[in-house]
């Protein structure tokens, strides 16, 4: 059986072709092996977002028979220069992808209950099904998180099951990465934190929908979050009345 690595949301025609040859994927973007991601610096960048950098650090550890990943407006520039790195760097074909869908699957688990750490995990695995989702009672929500999946899912921890998600998540779990209108999105009536990896191009974003928010922080960290960076979450849920979940950070 092939196992096919992916990067960023592919086409949805791409992921269907996948499942009818009943291939295994291989999601690059998540943490798959225990190793230092400083092996990646001969490669690429350390200025490069910690999500690239753990794509490369999987390739060099997994055997895969071929990478898939998005190339276009869905992703990044900075990816579309990671394809040519691994292009070089593995024996075995790198697929350029542009994921321009635009057919909506909705996004039920953005506004569930839940606790945010499985919420982040079922939107990203969500990525490798072309199944519709089921239904899902939207609750009422306490605060937001606008922005990407962080590589370190213990930072969502802090936040407390009624956190609405909005940002490049919500594109996400709609299978639409490049829908900038629906990136944009987000509610002003909520206490927001705006989240992006340190060295990502969304972090203009974030911080420019974070000026305009009348009620938000924007955050960012590289591989793992620091104690400061958990101290600025929690100081700001406290200051809008939210109790952080401090039991797990």
């Amino acid at each position: 059986m092939s196992r096919v690595g992916i990067v960023g949301v592919p086409p949805l025609a791409v992921i269907a072709e996948m499942d009818q040859r009943g291939e295994t994927i291989v999601d690059l973007d998540e943490l798959q092996v225990r190793a230092a991601i400083d092996q990646t610096a001969p490669f690429i960048p350390r200025v490069y977002c910690a999500i690239l950098r753990t794509v490369v650090l999987n390739c060099l550890h997994l055997q895969l028979d071929r990478v898939v990943i998005d190339v276009g407006p869905g992703k990044c520039d900075c990816a579309l220069h990671v394809a040519e790195v691994l292009a070089d760097l593995l024996p075995i074909p790198i697929i350029r992808t542009r994921n321009q869908d635009t057919l909506a699957f909705g996004t039920p688990l953005c506004t569930a209950q839940m606790p945010l750490v499985e919420k982040f995990s079922r939107i990203t695995k969500g990525v490798q099904s072309v199944a519709p989702y089921a239904a899902i009672e939207p609750c009422q929500p306490s605060c937001g998180f606008w922005g990407v999946p962080p590589r370190d899912f213990s930072l969502l921890s802090l936040f407390p099951d009624t956190t609405h998600v909005f940002g490049w998540t919500r594109c996400m779990e709609n299978k639409t990465p490049a829908n900038l209108a629906l990136e944009m999105l987000y509610d002003p009536t909520l206490p927001t934190v705006f989240f992006a990896q340190s060295f990502c191009a969304k972090a203009a974003l974030a911080k420019h929908l974070a000026r305009k928010h009348p009620r938000a922080i924007a955050v960012d960290c590289d591989v793992s979050p620091g104690s400061s960076t958990r101290a600025k979450i929690e100081a700001f849920l406290e200051l809008c009345g939210i109790e952080p979940n401090r039991s797990t950070s």
